[in-house]
């Protein structure tokens, strides 16, 4: 009896001590694979990828897909996860009244990850493929905002349905759906010809590693502050 005890005791550190070793590996690999690239890009290297992507996505091109990737490219749009920001954060503080830390560690991820994304354009300054403004194809193109933005903003919605109580297998459609709709995005951009496919691997990267740091040093909040209650 007192050895199941401490078995069922001994679950959630085992748990907790998971997360913590994965979220150190998406953090670890996530930042090497960014770096490796920006530091190609910064030396002005061609990549073979952002050949062959490109030339196959000109063999898939059709008129439905053209309209279809429009549509979804603009909900990683600035202007739509700006007002999808404002929302989310809203749900968050009535959902979570007295509760701050959720929001306040949203804010740091979203307003972060907008300025990583512009400085390192402009350090870096990698021209696009195509120019295209209505498609918010302006300005340099690495790391590709319409990645780190959208990893970030439906990456941290993605937390917020694992920690709530719905059913699991609710939580695994929304999630996937989620990460799907997120990935599509990325596409998106290479599908219309203003971003190269390097832009938005690095640029999936630098939002994974910046989300998984912003989660990990939230939940280390909240512990804290349970441990303190």
């Amino acid at each position: 009896m007192l050895s199941f005890t401490s078995q069922q005791l001994s679950r959630p550190v085992v748990q907790a001590f998971l997360a913590i070793m994965a979220a150190l590996i998406a953090i670890g690999g996530s930042f090497y694979i960014f770096v490796e690239l920006a530091d190609e890009v910064a030396e002005q290297e061609k990549f073979a990828l952002d050949r062959m992507t490109a030339d196959a996505v000109a063999s898939i091109r059709t008129g439905w897909l053209d309209t279809a990737m429009a549509v979804i490219t603009e909900i990683g749009s600035v202007a739509w996860l700006t007002t999808g920001s404002i929302l989310l954060a809203a749900f968050m503080f009535f959902a979570y009244r007295r509760k701050w830390w959720r929001l306040l560690y949203f804010a740091v991820a979203m307003i972060g990850i907008s300025i990583l994304t512009k400085s390192l354009k402009l350090i870096l300054e990698r021209q696009r493929p195509d120019v295209l403004q209505q498609h918010d194809g302006t300005g340099f193109s690495f790391p590709s905002g319409h990645s780190t933005g959208p990893i970030v903003f439906y990456g941290f919605i993605v937390y917020l349905v694992l920690r709530s109580s719905m059913p699991r297998t609710a939580k695994w459609l929304v999630n996937s759906a989620l990460v799907i709709l997120t990935l599509l995005i990325g596409f998106s951009r290479v599908y219309l010809n203003v971003h190269y496919i390097t832009d938005v691997i690095g640029g999936f990267s630098l939002g994974l590693c910046w989300l998984t740091v912003c989660l990990l040093v939230l939940e280390f909040s909240l512990w804290r502050k349970k441990r303190r209650a």
